[in-house]
């Protein structure tokens, strides 16, 4: 009897284990091939890893990163958003005319912007929830009336320079010291959260980590959080830009894991009919999901233009594809429900990472759009091939 019982434990404790440090294999991929690109470009040029190169690549990815965010939204609520290259070009246009031709001071300039973000969002969310127009559609079409509207006001006129106060939100750095203090924040926040989440698990009865288990993962991230500010204080320090982005990744991970709001965009994504008939506001929840989405591309634009110091007529072209690219690489579903804003974000990393490293190796600027687009398409079999293997299981 005795032995029945060890026999059940030893089962039951190897299928916890299971369980528990199971490892989400599309998440991993992506880690795995992020190393390996830098591991690559690295060894074709020894400057790649240098401090220097390293965050003029955060730099870089931040406007992709802040658009994929939103991104994710979209596309996990079964929706896409075609428009956001060219409305990062208009409202990073508006921003550059406030604040170069009329002599606006920034926090202004920055508020009116993000306010045109929100209202674009409102009059597309608008369309596409109340008025059953398909958002591809609505995007589209935005995509090409932003582009208009960027060319009409501007004159298709470079609007530049920029103050130097504005200047600061794209190409400023967070000195050492303010720094170490952001990643102790950080680490302490880290702890609270895991140690939080298993504490809850336990309460509810679920299946939890060990105490060991959950220290050895605070450890784990403390030490790339702290190593990431130690490598970037080498040059700078961890540009403006890219702090934002980590601010809106937490925000966002949070509304969309932790809210009612989130757990429902989700759901809608994986079955809107099933969602409808259990009493969730679809139509709002949509409105609300372009708002956000198109709020987070003026931010993106107001960075885009201060990297610049200037606004284009180009600004923004193609980052739409860019964007929508970073969350499919990071595993989001096209077919929604399914996706994670970390995981936008490292995909955000792998494109600017390839762009970053063939740029640096002065490869033709075709090789760039070719090799972004395979591995697209080889992201896209992934998610078909994962999902036919678990219907399969």
């Amino acid at each position: 009897m005795s032995a029945d019982v060890g026999t059940e434990t030893v089962t039951s404790m190897s299928e916890t284990k299971r369980k528990l440090f199971q490892l989400d294999v599309r998440a991993f991929t992506m880690i795995g091939a992020l190393i390996f690109i830098w591991l690559l470009f690295t060894l074709l040029n020894d400057s790649f890893l240098t401090p220097r190169n390293l965050s003029n690549l955060f730099l870089q990815m931040s406007v992709t990163a802040v658009l994929a965010i939103g991104m994710v939204l979209v596309i996990v609520a079964g929706q896409i958003d075609l428009s956001i290259g060219s409305l990062v070009g208009m409202t990073g246009g508006v921003a550059a005319i406030l604040n170069v031709w009329h002599g606006w001071d920034t926090v202004p300039v920055v508020i009116v912007t993000v306010a045109l973000g929100a209202l674009v969002g409102l009059i597309q969310g608008w369309w596409v929830a109340y008025r059953a127009v398909p958002a591809f559609i609505v995007t589209l079409g935005g995509m090409l009336v932003y582009r208009g509207v960027l060319l009409m006001i501007s004159g298709s006129k470079t609007i530049a320079p920029m103050s130097p106060e504005f200047r600061k939100i794209g190409q400023a750095y967070v000195g050492a010291n303010v720094g170490l203090l952001l990643a102790v924040i950080a680490f302490a926040v880290t702890i609270f959260i895991v140690f939080r989440k298993r504490a809850s698990r336990i309460k509810y009865g679920f299946e939890a980590p060990s105490a060991s288990a959950s220290i050895i993962k605070c450890l784990f991230y403390g030490v790339l959080i702290i190593g990431f500010v130690l490598l970037m204080n080498q040059y700078q320090g961890i540009p403006v830009p890219f702090v934002i982005v980590i601010l809106l990744a937490v925000i966002f991970t949070f509304i969309s894991k932790n809210t009612v709001f989130g757990r429902q965009v989700y759901a809608i994504g994986g079955n809107a009919e099933a969602s409808s008939l259990s009493g969730i506001n679809i139509k709002r929840r949509l409105l609300l999901v372009f708002v956000l989405c198109n709020t987070l591309a003026a931010i993106a634009g107001i960075i885009l233009t201060a990297r610049l110091n200037a606004a284009t007529g180009t600004s923004g072209v193609n980052m739409e594809l860019d964007a929508i690219a970073a969350c499919v690489i990071g595993g989001t579903s096209l077919v929604g429900g399914a996706g994670t804003i970390p995981g936008a974000i490292i995909g955000a990393l792998v494109m600017a990472s390839l762009d970053n490293g063939m740029s640096i190796m002065n490869l033709d600027s075709f090789w760039q759009y070719i090799v972004k687009g395979l591995i697209l398409v080889l992201a896209v079999w992934v998610d078909i091939y994962s999902r036919q293997k678990k219907k399969v299981a």
